[in-house]
């Protein structure tokens, strides 16, 4: 499928590996300029020359922390004028509700919620102004289905979606078109560090853990990037004028809910 989008310019961030990248990937197959971001210079630097080198296109790597107001000053200012935003961060570290303080709820707020809110913020107000654009965001499952050990990401991706709710309603009639992609467990370094707690805590073998959490998915495996960038590079396209402000699950139906 064409997707038609081939030429526009999207900024897609954490994207030097996992989703995010999987993400950028999907866009380069399709045409698509990149600016990608993540803190890490060696590896972001090192994904920006093989999708450059995979797909032809253009690709500026940015690398800075998109929480702080500096590093979304320094990505913005590389970025210029983008058609696609895709938000993403990874989540914050698991644990029990009697352990958070409340700066361990402001940066988590400041991760997942506020920082995707800041550059909506930024760059919608163009997208208005040509009549289209498309926005991204990453965030969980747990919108959907809370996971108790992960309170952090449920109260701060949660956040997201109710701003998102209202919001792209409003920016909808001027074809901005703003939705949320749920990832489930997918088979990233998240996935490992989360297999990681429960292999500890229940003193079993990291593919025993991996082999328990697969067990409770109805596709029986993780997903991978690759068909997650997939999904994304769809909402960014020209076909998705009519989606709008959704929460689309992809998870192998590990989230048991009628709607």
């Amino acid at each position: 499928m064409d997707l038609g989008i081939a030429g526009k310019r999207a900024l897609v961030c954490a994207s030097s590996k996992g989703l995010g990248r999987g993400c950028a990937e999907a866009l380069a197959e399709a045409g698509v300029n990149l600016v990608l971001n993540a803190r890490g210079a060696e590896a972001l630097e090192a994904t920006a020359a093989e999708i450059r080198e995979a797909y032809g296109v253009e690709v500026v790597a940015v690398a800075a922390d998109i929480f702080t107001e500096e590093g979304r000053a320094k990505v913005l200012e590389a970025a210029g004028e983008v058609d696609i935003l895709v938000n993403n961060a990874g989540g914050p570290p698991p644990g029990m509700w009697h352990d958070w303080t409340r700066d361990d709820f402001i940066a988590a707020l400041d991760a997942n919620m506020l920082a995707p809110i800041a550059l909506m913020t930024e760059l919608m107000p163009k997208m208005i102004d040509r009549g289209w654009g498309r926005v991204v965001n990453i965030t969980s499952q747990s919108v959907k289905a809370p996971i108790p050990q992960l309170g952090l990401s449920n109260s701060a991706r949660t956040g997201l979606t109710g701003y998102v709710a209202g919001t792209a309603r409003q920016v909808a009639p001027h074809g901005v078109i703003v939705n949320n992609l749920l990832p489930g467990i997918h088979d990233t370094a998240r996935a490992e560090a989360l297999d990681g707690g429960v292999s500890k805590s229940e003193g079993i073998s990291m593919d025993e853990a991996r082999e328990k959490r697969q067990a409770t998915i109805p596709a029986r495996r993780y997903g991978t990037p690759e068909e997650f960038g997939k999904m994304c590079a769809y909402l960014c396209s020209q076909h998705s004028g009519f989606i709008v402000g959704q929460n689309i699950l992809i998870d192998g139906g590990a989230t048991n809910a009628t709607i």
